[in-house]
């Protein structure tokens, strides 16, 4: 009875994944294609600006040889645009920096605040032991000097009974 459940559940998956693939249209697809090329650009700028100095150089390679100016022109234009998408790596590299030194700056003033407050808890704990303590040993020296107080004057009233 179990492996018919299973397989009914597997069935039933199957065609749920089916029909969701019906659904999706060509713009879902190019929204996703789109979003999984921005976060590689964003994840490997330099790889990115590589890659396409790569292909622009393959694509002039492949023009024919009379076809020379038009080379040239590819080449220049692919020049640019790889400049370009340098020049846009490295801002974004250069932002992603200042934005990790940003946060870096920001945590180590978290640190030492919470550190300052962990001082600042110790020194108090520190100090009401302190005086908790003394209070304690203030209170240990009176009761001490009051049972010798006591003890003393038992024993006088005891030596004076037994001397009568």
């Amino acid at each position: 009875m179990a492996d018919n459940q299973k397989r009914e559940e597997l069935k039933n998956r199957i065609e749920a994944g089916q029909q969701r693939h019906a659904n999706r249209t060509v713009g879902d697809y190019a929204r996703e294609a789109r979003d999984t090329a921005t976060a590689f650009v964003k994840d490997h700028p330099v790889a990115t600006v590589v890659g396409g100095l790569a292909i622009g150089v393959i694509v002039a390679s492949m023009l024919p040889g009379p076809g020379r100016r038009m080379r040239k022109q590819a080449a220049r234009r692919g020049s640019a645009l790889a400049a370009m998408a340098a020049e846009i790596g490295l801002a974004y590299g250069a932002s992603l920096i200042d934005s990790l030194g940003t946060a870096a700056r920001a945590g180590g003033d978290r640190l030492e605040d919470f550190g300052d407050a962990i001082g600042d808890s110790a020194h108090d704990l520190r100090r009401k032991a302190s005086l908790q303590g003394s209070a304690a040993s203030e209170g240990a020296r009176r009761l001490t000097r009051e049972v010798g107080k006591k003890t003393g004057r038992k024993v006088r009233d005891l030596r004076a009974r037994m001397a009568h």
